[in-house]
């Protein structure tokens, strides 16, 4: 029975995986090849290419594992070929969040309206701030990814794979405290963007606000470019942190899953749980932004015809 809901939650996870990889590298390439059509590139397309890069690396990790725990079980074994899986895995996730947050920041700099004279020069400045935010959470991402080259994961490997072994409360209770101290610390340390995108989130809610209250005042109607812009931009930030905020708990089940019965389980099922994160992601971005969006219906729109041709 075990195995059969392994195979299906595999099966449930090649489709978010599928999904993902199609809805990312679709926005990589539209961003990549506006670059190349206008010899430059805007900061968002600049941030979306960076963002949709690192969740297809990020799906790729999280399947390889889920794969390497039902299908290749022995190279759980293999300390030094896990150590650069659980790297690689860290560093995606944690460059995944922080290119997310970028977007967030971009939204409020270009969409918000404030008169601080700090936020008039950063406004003015934003291609900039946001090349260099994008370069110091990849420097971040790579010195927060090190420590997981230690050996502090190989306890939990070990106790996903020897649960139904003997000696199991020997081999689980080697380097607990080591273990929940890390991922503590790694957790905590995600949880900077996501505060700097909540803020981010409030900060568009009361640039709105007044925005609407002016609006209400000069006797105009509510649903201007502006106000249209804000709505988008807060639709936009929302489903990002209500999104990743599934994709920590699912990471939460993952990790701590060596306290539940059946440990492989509980392991793929959350991590199906995260693959939604970077996979549903994608399509709320493409919807949000019009390029991708109207870029999207022509590309629907030539698949359809060229289906009805092949029926003809």
């Amino acid at each position: 029975m075990a195995r059969k809901m392994e195979r299906m939650l595999i099966l449930s996870a090649v489709g978010e995986f599928s999904m993902g990889i199609l809805g990312n590298t679709f926005i990589g390439l539209v961003s990549f090849m506006d670059w190349v059509k206008n010899r430059k590139i805007a900061s968002i397309d600049l941030i979306l290419m960076s963002l949709a890069l690192s969740r297809i690396c990020l799906l790729c990790a999280i399947l390889l594992d889920c794969f390497i725990l039902v299908v290749y079980p022995d190279i759980y074994d293999n300390n030094e070929k896990m150590r650069i899986i659980d790297f690689f895995w860290t560093l995606t996730n944690q460059l995944s969040v922080s290119f997310a947050t970028c977007l967030s920041i971009f939204y409020f700099f270009k969409i918000a309206n404030f008169f601080h004279p700090l936020f008039l020069w950063m406004k003015g400045r934003i291609h900039k701030v946001i090349l260099w935010t994008l370069l110091v959470s990849l420097v971040l991402s790579v010195f927060i990814s090190i420590p997981v080259t230690g050996n502090w994961n190989d306890n939990f490997r070990s106790c996903v794979k020897g649960r139904k072994k003997t000696n199991f409360t020997w081999r689980c209770g080697i380097n607990d405290n080591l273990y929940a101290s890390t991922k503590l610390i790694l957790n905590l340390v995600t949880l900077f963007p996501f505060a700097v995108s909540l803020l981010s989130f409030l900060l568009l809610i009361l640039s709105l606000w007044r925005h609407t209250r002016q609006m209400k005042l000069n006797a105009t109607g509510h649903r201007d470019p502006s106000t249209e812009a804000h709505i988008r931009a807060l639709k936009s930030v929302i489903s990002f942190l209500v999104l990743f905020v599934a994709y920590c708990l699912a990471f939460l089940i993952a990790t701590s899953s060596y306290f539940m019965p059946e440990t492989e389980l509980a392991v793929i099922f959350g991590e199906l749980i995260a693959l939604i994160y970077p996979s549903s992601h994608s399509f709320i971005l493409i919807l949000g932004n019009n390029k991708l969006r109207q870029t999207s219906v022509k590309v629907l729109c030539k698949l359809k015809y060229i289906l009805k041709g092949r029926k003809i």
